[in-house]
């Protein structure tokens, strides 16, 4: 998904294009192999000369993941970090505890335990799976 593609999604659903959501949009693209906290955002944004107030990035996160547009992820501190997603189909992440960077797990090892849940009389409607650990360059 590009800018562009994301803009238009938000439009329809009735939000205006403003220059802050459009920083923030590009900063996520730009980094869409990271995971960014909102200060981290924030400091991206400064780089690009686009002074955006906290709370209004902070307001933007929150409607993006409302529409499911970012992954949102805790850390072990209760901090919250965001990645845009740009894959369409359904996947499962690594996350470096060190970086932060995040890598896809293009297949899904949940799979197995649909059979533990149709024994259980139970529908599984959903699920997310993240696996934390260190990365080559962090460990």
């Amino acid at each position: 998904m590009d800018l562009d593609q994301l803009l238009i999604l938000l439009k329809k659903k009735g939000y205006k294009t403003t220059p802050q959501r459009k920083t923030i949009l590009t900063v996520l693209l730009e980094q869409k192999d990271n995971l960014l906290t909102a200060q981290g955002i924030n400091l991206e944004c400064i780089k690009h000369k686009k002074n955006t107030n906290i709370t209004t990035i902070y307001r933007n996160l929150e409607l993006l993941n409302e529409f499911d547009l970012v992954h949102k992820v805790i850390s072990d501190d209760g901090t919250a970090h965001y990645k845009l997603k740009c894959i369409e189909n359904h996947h499962h992440h690594l996350i470096c505890k060190g970086c932060g960077k995040m890598e896809v797990i293009d297949y899904c090892p949940i799979k197995i335990l649909e059979n533990l849940s149709e024994s259980k009389s139970f529908t599984l409607t959903d699920h997310k799976l993240e696996l934390y650990g260190y990365c080559k360059q962090c460990n």
